[in-house]
């Protein structure tokens, strides 16, 4: 059976009150197996997007969802936290999880469909013996840390494609290198989907969201603002050159004794390659770093010029 809230009958002749509270937000079906998601979406008529998230669901992702609210007829968003993308050490038991609190966030912004499987569903016969290898993309930055990480999320990300089978498929840029591996994947392996890529949502003081933030002391709270002072540090220098922008970005993030720097790179936003000193136009500056025992990822689109 689907999982979903009932409906409320609703009286043949309700008698008019402009004051009445709104009606509460439908929520979206619950489908936790392959056989109910595939019943729910034979169903639809129309175009359908897809957001695939871990839960723990903030406004950045309900951004994917309301874009995806504005370009498809129906909406199914994934909550999976998937263990092939977590190394032995990571925070897989510790990731926040709160279906509940999702749920009612996702009814907000009006998603049709909630696809949570338990990792028997998504893996019944084990850890998959093939998986989607990423290439030399997934061999820098995010990739260097993390070796495996990114076959795991590609693997994940093929077999959702394949089990919702979306017209377009969104994720966001604060995940640059791994939009540029989803749209690689995409392009190369001929899979029928659009892919979109949605701007960082950010809180009011510049921190980029992240569910991990969920982590972070006060202390830890307030030194993590390293990470997008950075950022703009570095758009401030654009006009100085690669060599400049770097500089600007690293003394900002050396000056916080609560920040430990693994990387920060200007590159370009397809290949993830460095970007030469002389470079000029789009170029995308990456930042990762730990910020008490959690760490954080961050980044912005340069346009790179150099005065004469």
């Amino acid at each position: 059976m689907l999982d979903a809230v009932a409906e409320t009958p609703v009286p043949a002749h309700p008698a008019a009150d402009d004051d009445a509270p709104a009606a509460p937000a439908p929520s979206p079906v619950l489908v936790r197996t392959r056989a109910d998601l595939r019943e729910v979406l034979d169903r639809q008529r129309g175009t359908r997007a897809v957001v695939m998230t871990m839960g723990a669901l903030h406004e950045g992702h309900l951004d994917l969802v309301r874009e995806a609210r504005r370009r498809a007829d129906h909406v199914v968003v994934t909550i999976f936290v998937n263990p092939l993308q977590f190394a032995p050490g990571e925070d897989l038991d510790a990731y926040p999880r709160d279906l509940e609190a999702d749920l009612a966030k996702l009814a907000e912004v009006g998603a049709d469909v909630v696809f949570a499987p338990d990792p028997e569903t998504m893996y019944p016969n084990g850890d998959p013996r093939v998986r989607v290898e990423p290439g030399p993309l997934a061999a820098v930055l995010e990739g260097a840390t993390r070796p495996t990480h990114f076959a795991g999320v590609l693997t994940v990300v093929l077999k959702l494609l394949h089990l919702t089978r979306p017209h377009v498929a969104l994720f966001g840029q604060k995940d640059a290198q791994q939009l540029a591996l989803v749209r690689a994947m995409v392009r190369d392996l001929d899979v029928d989907v659009e892919v979109v890529g949605v701007p960082i949502r950010r809180e009011p003081d510049g921190l980029a969201m992240s569910s991990r933030n969920a982590y972070l002391s006060g202390t830890d709270r307030a030194a993590a603002l390293a990470l997008s002072g950075a950022l703009d540090a570095a758009r401030g220098a654009a006009g100085a050159g690669a060599e400049q922008v770097l500089a600007a970005a690293r003394e900002r993030l050396v000056a916080e004794p609560g920040v430990r720097l693994d990387y920060l790179e200007l590159v370009d936003p397809e290949t993830m390659e460095a970007v030469p000193a002389d470079a000029s136009g789009p170029a995308l500056l990456v930042v990762a770093a730990w910020v008490g025992t959690t760490r954080l990822i961050d980044n912005t689109i340069l346009d790179l010029w150099k005065d004469e």
